[in-house]
């Protein structure tokens, strides 16, 4: 699996209520794409234009299998980061690098998205554009947008793909991508292709595709839109103490530099990287790997919304950047896929809102074992251990 995004989080509106929207998934297939062409026509897209595009569309159930199967998800982060950090994916980051530095310097000077960044997700989505993909994107788009699940993520992305199809840039016969709907060397939505796509080689056209200068330029854009800050950091590595105030890891806290030095906390190379109110991240809890993310950080969730996955593309910016590998420190053993499932049963009998029992660790699931490591007495370091789920 070459292309990790959950295509959540990337839709920055809608064009009906998610109401409107969820009575009008599932059902009749045929009932179905009439009201999203009648919606389109209702949008101001040509009417012909509009049933070339839905006349050939089918559902693939290949895309909902894909949907409900994110087993990588529940790797503990170094095992994910080991497992998509090579030596040969960062030595082509950096051929990369120089073969496209005119176009980095252009994405940094006009969008403030430093070269590590753009690399890690190029990287990672495609594996530098080598494989972007082979579902049909209009076919996935529609039977994520028929499904029941995130029809307010997916539909309004199916009627930007009729505009696109309308303004020459997408072919729903031949286009290709991501199970998700994402196209192009760092898999971008219909949405925000419109929204940030860049003509990066002046041909007149946006092809995320075929073009690196357009992906690159297009995908520096989008970051910028959803907050990237030029000339901050977004992740340094850190070392911490043997005792300090557990409790005060996690995204929610925020704290300057200085702060988290009172606390022991020091930078593992190097000094601070700026004076930012910033997080102390703890993986793998107390004993495992230890990190500072500074408000760029936030950002990435914009992108994608699995921690795992954003946590190992900052740290993989980092590295394309010129950081050293991480400390993996010695962590206490995490737990299986099926026993984070049963910890996340019995927090949900407690009363805690783990949200699915996936046996992934989510947002969620880490609020709910912070609170009952302090109930119990236990590092309040969000990191859910054997120990923890035999005291539960």
């Amino acid at each position: 699996m070459k292309y990790l995004t959950l295509a959540a989080g990337l839709c920055l509106a809608t064009a009906l209520p998610a109401t409107a929207q969820q009575a009008q998934c599932g059902g009749n297939w045929s009932a179905f794409i009439q009201g999203v062409a009648d919606e389109a026509v209702a949008q101001g897209r040509d009417p012909a234009a509009v049933r070339a595009f839905v006349s050939g569309l089918s559902q693939d159930q290949k895309v909902l299998a894909a949907d409900r199967r994110q087993g990588v998800f529940q790797l503990d982060f170094t095992s994910f980061a080991r497992r998509l950090i090579s030596a040969q994916r960062l030595q082509k980051g950096q051929q990369m690098a120089r073969k496209w530095a005119s176009t980095f310097d252009r994405v940094q000077s006009q969008y403030g998205v430093p070269p590590g960044v753009l690399l890690a997700f190029w990287a990672f989505e495609t594996d530098y554009g080598s494989f972007q993909g082979d579902f049909n994107t209009a076919n996935a788009l529609a039977t994520l947008a028929h499904d029941c699940r995130r029809p307010e993520l997916f539909r309004p992305q199916l009627l930007a793909a009729i505009q696109l199809s309308e303004m020459g840039d997408f072919d729903p016969r031949r286009t290709t991508g991501a199970w998700a709907g994402e196209i192009g060397m760092v898999q971008m939505l219909p949405r925000d292709i419109i929204e940030n796509g860049v003509d990066g080689d002046g041909d007149g056209h946006v092809r995320l595709k075929t073009s690196a200068p357009d992906a690159l330029m297009s995908g520096g854009k989008m970051l910028q839109h959803l907050g990237w800050r030029a000339g901050e950091p977004w992740l340094q590595e850190v070392q911490v103490p043997a005792r300090m105030d557990w409790s005060k890891a996690g995204l929610d806290t925020q704290l300057r530099p200085a702060d988290w030095a009172a606390m022991g906390v020091q930078p593992r190379s190097g000094q601070w990287q700026a004076d930012l109110p910033a997080s102390l991240i703890l993986p793998q809890g107390h004993k495992g790997p230890a990190f500072i993310a500074y408000p760029n950080f936030n950002v990435y969730f914009e992108w994608n919304q699995s921690f795992t996955y954003v946590l190992t593309a900052a740290y993989f910016a980092t590295r394309l950047s010129g950081a050293p590998v991480f400390d993996p420190g010695n962590p206490d053993p995490g737990l299986s896929g099926e026993q984070m499932k049963q910890l996340q049963r019995k927090l949900a009998a407690r009363g805690h809102d783990v949200g699915a029992i996936d046996g992934i660790l989510g947002a969620g699931t880490r609020a709910a074992v912070r609170a009952e490591q302090a109930r119990l007495g236990l590092p309040v370091d969000a990191w859910p251990t054997r120990a923890l789920l035999n005291r539960l």
